[in-house]
């Protein structure tokens, strides 16, 4: 277990993927470094890999990108064997940095990397972790007893299948520790001409049970959908009514040159691919456009999509609560609707 250290950084795992940095790292940097500046203290990243004939690019060039969203403190370890992501080696260098540095607060993307990364790290320090966090925030936190414990991590996520907000503290087991989805937190503007500090590591990887697992071969495929990149979004809910119907949602998505989103009602109801989910368990999008077909509006799903730029609802229940944060509301028929205003846009253009 690490020592309690309130003077501690708040860290984020900086995390890079086929030579990318991985949009969600920056957008931690950004929610750290208010977070750090609540606590009077620094931000931290820590960023692992190595530089091969193989993949040809140095690792420090990230550095910069880490300082310029709000970042103090690079820690950079370069070695051979974080060539690749492999579990074991990368959570001994995360945990044996930590135990020198003491961050009070570590973040990790809920990638498909952080959430195999950091059970580790968790494991190894005794510390509390918090899965898919789609807020965070600093404050005191007073337990039954009466005892006060001053500037806790508050840890918020959606719990019971996303049915209500729960909101989780650690008081004894630091640093604590969380991962946080994709796009929940918004990205500020970098500023080039901030200053910050490179600090090289050396942490020895000679223990050979920590490669059990050897990369024989890499196979990338790459993405087929990009949700949180798409300017224009037209998503459909169970109230499309088929697999059939959700034809007219990709129609008028191909009509306005935007991706295809739903309702967690309309994957579950297989209409579409869990890919398309947005929402609280799906991705968490703020396009220009977004047109939600319809979608009733749980609680659920407006908080993957309430800061879209203009909303437009089309949906045969005047009461639905998606009207409540619509910029536009069309009731009525969506399969009388859509073809409308396909019609309607394909005249004008």
């Amino acid at each position: 277990m690490i020592e309690k250290n309130r003077q501690g950084e708040v860290w984020v795992y900086a995390e890079i993927q086929d030579t990318t940095l991985q949009e969600v790292s920056l957008e931690l940097c950004c929610k750290a470094r208010q977070l750090a500046d609540k606590l009077g203290v620094s931000v931290g990243a820590v960023l692992l890999g190595y530089n091969t004939e193989l993949i040809s690019y140095n690792i420090e060039k990230f550095a910069k990108p880490l300082i310029s969203y709000g970042v103090d403190h690079v820690y950079l370890v370069e070695d051979s064997a974080l060539a690749d992501f492999r579990t074991d080696p990368y959570a001994h260098v995360l945990v044996e940095l930590i135990k020198k540095h003491r961050p009070q607060i570590v973040l990790y993307g809920a990638t498909h990397q952080g959430r195999d990364l950091a059970p580790r790290v968790a494991s190894a320090t005794r510390s509390g972790l918090t899965a898919d966090c789609t807020d965070l925030d600093i404050s005191d936190v007073t337990e039954k007893s009466g005892v006060v414990h001053k500037n806790l991590l508050l840890q918020i996520r959606p719990a019971f299948g996303g049915n209500i907000v729960a909101t989780i503290v650690n008081y004894d087991q630091w640093p604590q520790m969380a991962t946080v989805r994709e796009g929940v937190m918004p990205m500020r503007l970098p500023d080039p001409n901030r200053n910050g500090n490179i600090i090289r590591e050396t942490i020895g990887l000679t223990d050979q049970t920590l490669f059990a697992v050897e990369v024989i071969k890499r196979e990338v495929q790459k993405q087929k959908l990009n949700l949180k990149g798409s300017r224009v979004i037209v998503a459909g809910g169970a109230g499309v009514g088929s697999k059939e119907n959700f034809d007219l949602i990709f129609n008028l998505a191909g009509t306005f040159g935007g991706a295809v989103g739903a309702s967690r009602a309309a994957v579950d109801s297989g209409f579409v691919g869990h890919e398309h989910q947005i929402g609280q368990t799906g991705t968490t999008v703020r396009p220009a456009l977004y047109i939600a077909c319809g979608i009733s509006g749980a609680i659920q799903h407006r908080a993957g999509m309430e800061d879209s730029a203009k909303i437009i609802a089309i949906n045969s229940d005047k009461d639905a609560p998606i009207f409540s944060i619509a910029h536009y509301g069309i009731i009525g028929d969506l399969k009388q609707v859509i073809p409308m205003m396909i019609k309607a846009f394909k005249e004008r253009v």
